[in-house]
């Protein structure tokens, strides 16, 4: 009984999935409300926020109030009326320590403060850094869940079409054992089957610790064991990328990249802190009311002492006129920064141009790789099928046999391979061009069954 390689392992694997097995999207909502990546970027963007209420804060009124209280010990050698008998004086000593109440309450307004104003317009640029980056972690989220899932795929194909190949190579390791027991065969082929057969063997626990170890990857953005996945069936869109213009993507991710949107928010924030670094060459003004009222008394003698309350209302106007160098010091810092921020601008737009144009190519080349690799496939069936008849009339070899079995199972691996790197590349291309979303995960998930 000849095993036909591709047809069993496919109707194995099918045995065993259940048909209610989880799908990209129940991995994808999981991993929405468990991934650690994705909470970190969103609390470092709300944290980032707040920046902008601390910096506009410093344009508000500034409310302010103290009350202290303090107390005098021993004498300073003065006479004091009694206020009980007139005609009497007490000296210091007699009426004990002084106590001293004081109640301040001040307002002050920034009326001119260039540097404040800068400071919150760089506030809103990392804010809107953050927002940018928060997105691309987002858009990232979908290429993991589904780069995760297409892996655990292709590592479960791996592992049925290592397992069909051994039993393959086992069972004729058992025929050319027979044969040779009955005077038909040689040694030779004994000890060759025996070879190829103990390879697969390896090849198949090798197969078996990656789906353990890429099943695990996948638990690790989900948050929960990854159960039964669905498969990918075998009708796939074999169009290509719409538009049909590389150069158009490459415009698309340039406008709309959120790492690099994240990028140019950043260099607009450097040059605002520059902004910020020059003013701290030009004055400031502040408006300001304070109110004050004090009172004291002494322990010992019914001395009280009120100070009527004061009110000051004024302008304050501050010139910086040398600070040592510091400001200075600072507007060179901040130019460097902003140098650096523009560098890390073109390194991003260099980059995001190179993705681009190759998970463009990267999908054209998968579209041929899938169609020819379901040729090779069928080919490598048919021909395993005909060496097979060939070894048992005598014209090919046991040798010829082992290669054909290996040669089906390599295409059916590599076919296996291009059909989940085309879906994930089609993801890739979208993301770089930042418009992956969750309606492209809808899509793929309707290619699962």
């Amino acid at each position: 009984m000849r095993l036909k390689l591709l047809t069993v392992a496919l109707a194995l694997a099918a045995i065993s999935l259940p048909g209610h097995g989880e799908d990209l999207l129940d991995a994808y909502r999981e991993a929405r409300a468990n991934d650690p990546v994705l909470a970190q970027a969103d609390a470092t963007r709300l944290a980032t926020g707040e920046g902008v209420t601390q910096a506009r804060a410093l344009l508000l009124p500034q409310i302010n109030g103290s009350l202290a209280l303090s107390q005098t010990n021993g004498g300073t050698g003065g006479r004091f009326q009694d206020p009980n008998n007139p005609g009497q004086f007490l000296t210091s000593s007699a009426i004990g320590h002084s106590r001293t109440r004081s109640l301040n309450a001040n307002l002050s307004q920034t009326v001119f403060d260039f540097s404040k104003y800068a400071n919150l317009k760089a506030a809103h640029s990392s804010a809107n850094a953050q927002d940018q980056l928060y997105q691309a972690a987002l858009q990232n989220l979908y290429v993991r869940v589904t780069g995760a899932y297409f892996t655990v795929l292709t590592d479960e194909d791996q592992l049925a079409f290592a397992k069909a190949n051994e039993d393959a190579l086992k069972q004729q390791f058992d025929q050319a054992d027979q044969r040779f027991k009955v005077g038909l065969a040689a040694v030779t082929d004994v000890y060759q089957a025996k070879s190829a057969y103990e390879a697969a063997r390896t090849q198949t626990i090798a197969a078996k610790n990656t789906l353990d170890n890429d099943r695990e990857a996948l638990t690790q953005i989900t948050g929960r064991p990854t159960g039964d996945l669905k498969k990918l069936r075998d009708q796939l869109p074999m169009q290509a990328p719409d538009p049909a213009d590389p150069d158009a993507w490459v415009q698309k991710a340039l406008a709309a990249n959120p790492n690099l949107m994240a990028q140019k928010d950043n260099l607009s924030a450097a040059e605002h802190n520059i902004t910020s670094a020059r003013a701290g060459h030009l004055p400031t003004l502040t408006a300001g009311v304070n109110y004050g009222k004090s009172s004291s008394w002494y322990e010992n003698a019914a001395i009280h002492s009120n100070t009527p309350s004061t009110t000051t209302v004024g302008l304050t106007l501050n010139v910086p006129i040398f600070s040592g160098g510091a400001t200075q010091s600072r507007v060179r810092q901040a130019i460097y920064n902003r140098d650096a921020a523009q560098d890390s601008v073109e390194i991003e737009r260099r980059q995001l141009r190179a993705a681009t144009l190759n998970y463009y190519r990267s999908v054209l080349a998968g579209v041929s790789q899938v169609e020819s690799g379901k040729a090779a496939v069928e080919s490598a069936q048919k021909a395993l099928d005909a060496t097979r008849a060939g070894f048992d009339v005598g014209t090919q070899t046991m040798v010829n046999v082992l290669i054909a079995i290996q040669t089906l199972t390599q295409a059916e691996s590599s076919y296996s391979q291009a059909r989940h790197q085309l879906v994930l590349n089609r993801l890739l291309l979208k993301q770089s061009a930042g418009a992956a979303s969750l309606s492209d995960l809808q899509d793929i998930n309707a290619l699962l069954q």
